[in-house]
């Protein structure tokens, strides 16, 4: 019960802080800046992004870069002196995403720390140099690629961010030597970069791409058939990429059954507000999901074997309406249930609601083949999500009866209003306890767990379900 009271709270919080940025596809994965560095420096390292940084040819490119200009033959004397230059390591630091000036695009920094070593004839020992830098790229949207198009472009080491120092002191001879390495190192390296590095960081993104593509294609197993999503289209805000996306309900044979697709009316985007990703699935999504858990069905209950108390106080309250029909129950009476529609899901920033309709029918024994009377109710339920472990599961608690109907009578006309206590009780003790067992199996959240998260929080705000790491809010 703590685990519920904390989501209800932090929802609270959240639909305090509802942005103005809207949806309307039927589910939305956003992914925030920490997602995306952590997916990237991972690729970027399955990739051997440093390898290929200790691996640049400086001392080919400095001497190509000292052929060039009106003091090329003076370089190149003093290249002559440079016998031996590599990077003898090289590390990728902590990536920066930022949001960018520009619509549809966001900023990324990979910052690059190397130690360059040189020989010479004039020194026994390697020079050795620290080279500090910053590749900046951009990841955005490409719309002439198609609408789900995400492109990563305009790499390049960013202007004034190298600096070179040297690790150790060195004579005063060799200083001049060493201020010429470093000043054809300059031009050299971003070049080097944009030629040899870049191509690696487009590779490391498309791959990260593609990841979260698979990811989000994953089947969601139901009992039976499952729910399936699929991209519609990218976005970018701020420093978050915006998956939208489609969603398919399938059968048991794999056949698509309902399909969900963008929307006319536009929902408010809940902000992530330092959340590492979340989740967003619209209540239509929903619907169609407890439409598979709980399809219209029947239910009959020998009500004095397994709700005796209950019973009792049905014969009581129908004594009140006709002695003579309330003589006619016996211990075999038989209560049947069945639910016209499946219950449909109200949510709003208040809570979350399950609608449904129910025909009620009273037999006063299990050989009865006519029922003392038929009732049509419509009645609410509290709805509640909560998780167990990767599953996100969804529970009805107090039903209420906010119509009830006599369609039928076979004693005399009476108001249904008489059974309204009793009929609430039945249905919270009988058919919520069944609806309930059916819906205990869960959703398995396997995007949750794919982005190496344990559970997640659900949060209900105006026509959607908002799932999000249970240590952000």
């Amino acid at each position: 019960m703590a685990v519920r009271w904390t989501a209800t709270l932090l929802c609270g919080l959240l639909a305090a802080t509802l942005a103005q940025a809207t949806f309307s596809t039927p589910a939305v994965l956003n992914l925030g800046p920490d997602v995306i560095k952590e997916r990237l420096t991972q690729k970027l390292k399955y990739h051997d992004a440093t390898a290929i940084l200790q691996q640049l040819p400086l001392l080919s490119a400095m001497r190509e870069e000292s052929s060039r200009g009106l003091l090329s033959g003076l370089k190149d004397t003093i290249m002559k002196h440079v016998i031996w230059l590599k990077v003898t390591s090289a590390a990728i630091t902590q990536l920066q995403i930022q949001p960018s000036d520009q619509d549809q695009e966001l900023v990324i920094k990979i910052p690059l720390d190397m130690v360059a070593g040189f020989n010479t004839p004039l020194v026994k020992t390697i020079v050795e140099m620290h080279m500090q830098s910053e590749v900046e790229a951009r990841i955005r949207v490409d719309r002439s690629r198609g609408p789900s198009a995400l492109v990563l472009s305009d790499c390049f080491n960013r202007q004034g961010s190298l600096r070179i120092s040297l690790l150790r002191k060195i004579s005063f001879w060799v200083s001049p030597l060493v201020d010429k390495v470093t000043s054809l190192l300059m031009p050299t390296l971003p070049k080097l970069v944009k030629t040899q590095l870049c191509p690696v960081i487009q590779a490391a993104f498309k791959d990260m791409f593609q990841d979260f593509l698979k990811l989000v294609r994953v089947p969601i197993p139901l009992s039976p058939g499952g729910l399936l999503f699929d991209l519609l289209s990218s976005d970018i805000e701020g420093d978050v990429i915006q998956l939208n996306l489609q969603a398919k309900l399938l059968d048991s044979q794999s056949k698509v059954t309902n399909w969900l697709n963008d929307s006319s009316v536009s929902l408010a985007m809940p902000p992530l507000d330092g959340a590492p990703f979340s989740f967003v699935m619209r209540q239509d999504v929903l619907n169609a999901v407890v439409a598979v858990l709980l399809p219209p069905d029947k239910l009959t209950v020998l009500l004095d074997y397994v709700l005796p108390d209950l019973a009792k106080e049905l014969k009581s309250s129908i004594k009140e309406i006709s002695e003579q029909a309330a003589e006619k129950l016996d211990r075999t009476q038989l209560v049947k249930f069945q639910t016209r529609k499946t219950p449909q899901l109200l949510l709003s920033q208040d809570g979350a609601q399950a609608a449904q309709l129910i025909v009620l029918d009273l037999f006063p024994t299990n050989k009865a083949l006519r029922p003392l009377f038929t009732l049509g109710i419509e009645a609410k339920s509290e709805a509640q999500f909560y998780t167990e472990g990767d599953q996100l599961v969804l529970s009805f608690n107090d039903i209420s009866t906010e119509r009830i109907k006599l369609m039928n009578s076979d004693i005399k006309l009476f108001n249904p209003e008489l059974l309204k206590d009793i009929i609430t009780k039945i249905l919270n003790s009988a058919l919520l306890i069944t609806e309930n067992g059916k819906l205990r199996t869960g959703i398995p959240m396997l995007t949750v767990k794919a982005l190496g998260y344990e559970s997640v929080t659900p949060c209900v705000t105006k026509d959607a379900l908002v799932l999000a790491p249970a240590t952000s809010w």
